[in-house]
């Protein structure tokens, strides 16, 4: 028999996370490494934990992610909406929780593109009147 899997997709600036929630211990594993040898900072893995924590289902399911694109703050922001997709899949119940949390809304801010004439996307070169 197959075993149950809910799978969510999680995007924050340039990552894109594919989230599988499997029943099991609790392990978070990102792209076949540990979370806590993936992502540095311990403010981050409390980030990607939201979800599970305010759902209250941290050691019942196993999370299997794959992430690519963008830096630690950006992979780990787009793991946290794709785990709280991944859990909405799994319970819908767990809908006004996570959404006044605000963790089911993709976080729409990215970066702006660089404009011709300019040196970024806003900055200009140099005015000088003479």
């Amino acid at each position: 028999m197959a075993q149950v899997q809910y799978y969510g997709t999680g995007r924050r600036k340039s990552s894109v996370a594919r989230v599988r929630l499997i029943p099991g211990e609790g392990r978070i594993v990102v792209n076949n490494r540990e979370i806590t040898d993936y992502i540095p900072s311990a403010a981050l893995i409390a980030d990607v934990k939201q979800p599970l924590n305010l759902t209250e289902t941290e050691g019942n399911y196993d999370v299997l992610v794959t992430v690519s694109g963008g830096g630690y703050t950006g992979q780990a922001g787009a793991i946290r909406h794709g785990i709280s997709r991944a859990l909405l899949e799994a319970d819908p119940e767990y809908r006004p929780t996570l959404k006044s949390a605000g963790l089911l809304t993709r976080d729409s801010r990215m970066k702006e593109r660089k404009k011709y004439g300019l040196k970024g996307a806003r900055k200009a070169p140099q005015f000088s009147k003479r």
